[in-house]
C-alpha cells in the first residue's frame, strides 16, 4: 500500500493511497470558500495528475462543516477591479475544466453546504455523492450577483428550468433532490457518506483501467459533438479500445467464465 499526506495546514490537503488520490478543501472556518489560495492549490494538483499514468480514480472532499461555499467574496470585494475580476473567473473556470480533462473519474464527497462556486464544483465533477444532510444552491443572486460561470456547469447536469430557477432565485434544495434532478449521484446517511465513496471508488478501481481512460476522455468530448460527428469519434475510440490487451483479456475471461486479470498501469 503506498501512503503518502500533505501538510496539514495547507488549504488544500492531499493523500494517495494505492492509485487513489483524495483532495480535501482545508479552509473550514471559511466553509472551505475558493480563495486564490485554494484554486491556485487545485490548478497545481490537477496539472500534476494529469500527468501520473498510475492514477485510477480522485475524490474531491472538503474539512470541517461544508463542502464548499464558492468563491471568497471578502477577497473578492477587497479586489474591486474589472481586470481581477475577469482573471478570477478565468481562473475558477480552468480549474472546473480541469476536472473534466483528467482522464480518470473525479468523485465529489459532499457533506454540509455547496453553493456558487462550490455548487459548480460539484456539477463539474463526474460523480457526486452526498450525504442526505447537504444543501445545494447557486445563491449569487442573493447579494446582486448572478451566478453566470457556474451556470455554465449547472446547465450541464440538470434540466434547463430547474436550473434557471435556482440561479434566479437562489433557493436551496436538498440532497434528495438533487439526486433526483441529476446534480448528483446519490444521497446517503452522514454517517454512511465515507463507505458510499469508498464503494464507489472500488467499483471504478475494479475495471480496467484502460477502458475507464479511453471511456471518460471520450464521453466528455462526444456532448459537445453532432450526432453524426459524436458517433464517428465514438466508434474510432472503442475500436481503438478493442485492440488493447485488457479488452482482449476482458472477453476472453467472459467467454471462459473466469474473472478478467488488468494489465497493471
Amino acid at each position: 500500500m503506498n501512503v503518502s499526506f500533505s501538510a496539514l495546514d495547507a488549504p488544500l490537503l492531499r493523500e494517495d493511497r494505492d492509485g487513489v488520490v483524495t483532495l480535501r478543501l482545508n479552509r473550514p472556518h471559511q466553509y472551505n470558500a475558493l480563495s486564490q489560495a485554494v484554486l491556485d492549490a487545485l490548478q497545481h494538483e490537477f496539472d500534476s495528475l494529469a500527468k501520473d499514468e498510475t492514477l485510477r480514480c480522485v475524490v474531491l472532499a472538503a474539512a470541517g462543516k461544508a463542502f464548499c461555499a464558492g468563491h471568497d467574496l471578502r477577497e473578492m470585494h477587497g479586489n474591486r477591479r474589472l481586470d481581477y475580476y475577469q482573471a478570477l473567473f478565468a481562473q475558477c473556470s480552468r480549474v472546473m475544466q480541469s476536472i473534466q480533462a483528467l482522464p480518470v473519474p473525479v468523485v465529489a464527497r459532499v457533506h454540509g453546504i455547496a453553493t456558487a462556486a462550490g455548487c459548480q464544483l460539484v456539477a463539474s465533477c463526474d460523480l457526486a455523492i452526498a450525504s442526505d444532510a447537504a444543501r445545494f444552491a447557486v445563491s449569487g443572486i442573493n447579494v446582486g450577483l448572478f451566478c453566470s460561470t457556474p451556470s455554465v456547469a449547472l446547465s450541464r447536469n440538470v434540466s434547463t428550468k430547474r436550473a434557471f430557477d435556482m440561479l434566479v432565485t437562489g433557493r436551496f434544495i436538498d440532497a434528495a433532490t438533487a439526486a433526483d434532478w441529476g446534480l448528483i449521484n446519490q444521497a446517503v446517511p452522514a454517517e454512511e457518506l465515507d463507505a458510499a465513496v469508498t464503494a464507489k471508488v472500488e467499483e471504478i478501481r475494479a475495471k480496467s483501467p484502460t477502458a475507464v481512460r479511453h471511456g471518460k476522455t471520450m464521453f466528455h468530448r462526444q456532448r459537445e459533438m453532432k450526432l453524426a460527428e459524436a458517433y464517428a469519434y465514438a466508434g474510432d475510440v472503442m475500436a481503438r479500445n478493442m485492440m488493447e490487451e485488457d479488452a482482449d483479456e476482458g472477453i476472453r475471461a467472459f467467454l471462459e467464465k473466469r474473472p478478467a486479470g488488468w494489465k497493471p498501469l
